[in-house]
């Protein structure tokens, strides 16, 4: 045998042929319009079942802080399920993309957390109109979106 230890891993050469492409800022558009559409379509599901389970009465929970707590807890609850358990959100399927960390792996439930707090900052949704198409959302907890197909 070589220098090479029983219990060392073995080491792989990708080929040239492999990288790791970020996605364009026009995907990352489509990504941001498909999230919002599916947004709004969870939070009139939301809004029938607490109707149907309480009461028409209940209606007036989405006006004023309660709807905006409401509206909160949706969009954090979307990014950390999808983002935390798959790297992608519906947007992030249908377009071919995916969240990765620095290293290009599944990124950290704390990066995926920075993630979702980073997109309440005002104007974050035209962050990654920028030079390097990485919005606040991304730079802050230090990850990235890919093409992966």
């Amino acid at each position: 045998m070589d220098d090479m230890s029983l219990y060392e891993a073995t080491q792989s050469v990708l080929d040239d042929h492999y990288k790791v492409e970020p996605a364009s800022k026009w995907l990352r558009l489509v990504n941001l319009l498909i999230d919002y559409v599916a947004f709004w379509v969870l939070g009139v599901v939301v809004g029938f079942v607490i109707i149907y389970l309480f009461g028409n009465e209940s209606a007036g929970w989405f006006e004023g802080v309660p709807g905006f707590l409401i509206g909160i807890s949706i969009s954090l609850g979307y990014y950390i399920i999808l983002e935390g358990a798959t790297g992608r959100t519906l947007g992030k399927l249908v377009t071919g993309t995916k969240v990765v960390n620095e290293v290009g792996g599944a990124p950290s439930f704390t990066q995926i957390l920075g993630r979702c707090l980073s997109r309440f900052i005002p104007f974050e949704a035209f962050s990654f109109l920028g030079d390097d198409g990485r919005g606040w959302h991304d730079s802050i907890p230090n990850t990235y979106v890919i093409k992966c197909r």
